[in-house]
């Protein structure tokens, strides 16, 4: 199987801190692909709500995940600082793309820990559909 490889934008418009907690813990003494995937998650609400919208209510549209990629490139442990930088961008009729970039300060110098992509899908949850993105989203959200 061929390896993910993610592209990431030249900047990030958006970051936030979040650190590793001792639940974040697996049976293998680092932080786990779930918990790194729920940093992702908890960077996109922070980025979401930094603009002024949630994922029910993105312009008047709500927001689903259609898929998600990671590549891991380090190990994150107890104590880590990890900072998420979220950038929006691959955006289409109905859709676009979010990216992450999880760094980490190890040895005085910054780390990448992981990169991820996103896709949102913009939907109506009251008529269970797709629905375009709100205009104002994608100007908000590339400014």
């Amino acid at each position: 199987m061929a390896r993910i490889k993610i592209e990431l934008p030249a900047s990030f418009t958006f970051s936030t801190t979040i650190p590793v907690r001792i639940t974040d813990l697996n049976y293998g003494g680092h932080v786990g692909n779930d918990t790194v995937l729920s940093m992702i998650h908890e960077a996109r609400v922070q980025f979401l709500q930094h603009y002024g919208y949630g994922e029910l209510n993105l312009g008047g549209a709500g927001v689903i995940m259609s898929d998600v990629g990671i590549e891991y490139k380090n190990e994150l442990f107890y104590g880590d600082q990890v900072k998420v930088s979220v950038a929006a961008g691959d955006f289409s009729k109905i859709s676009f793309d979010l990216y992450y970039k999880l760094e980490k300060e190890s040895n005085s110098k910054t780390v990448t820990v992981a990169i991820a992509k996103t896709g949102m899908v913009c939907y109506n949850y009251d008529l269970k559909k797709v629905t375009a993105v709100p205009d104002e989203v994608k100007e908000k959200l590339l400014a």
